[in-house]
């Protein structure tokens, strides 16, 4: 199914334009730096789920799932523990935004990964 590509590259340039505002209007130093990193792997990773066929679509399918997944449980862990020093809170700008859009992403790359991996078209 071309919709589950098409819905997980959506989810990962959310999250690439999201990271990227945020370094663009509020975000500096390292966590800056890291958002830009995370803003421009995730609109390669979105290009790379609807671009890539074949045998390179599971490998681009398995990267954005673990890229969603890592990118969620960092903001959750910025949300409780800290991470790298840094902690965060939902009044933080886009906090909110982030964690639904990172945790509905997880979801759907997740099903994209499956039926990728079980060979069905996707």
């Amino acid at each position: 199914m071309w919709t589950w590509r098409v819905l997980s590259a959506v989810a990962l340039v959310a999250v690439g334009v999201i990271h990227l505002y945020l370094v663009a209007t509020s975000t500096g130093g390292l966590l800056g730096i890291l958002f830009t990193l995370q803003g421009i792997a995730a609109l390669v990773l979105a290009g790379a789920m609807v671009a890539l066929r074949g045998r390179l679509a599971p490998v681009a399918a398995v990267l954005s799932l673990v890229f969603m997944a890592g990118s969620w449980l960092a903001l959750v862990l910025a949300l409780t523990v800290g991470l790298f020093g840094l902690r965060s809170s939902l009044s933080y700008d886009l906090a909110p935004t982030s964690l639904v859009v990172e945790t509905l992403g997880t979801v759907v790359l997740a099903v994209t990964t499956a039926k990728v991996l079980r060979g069905r078209r996707v």
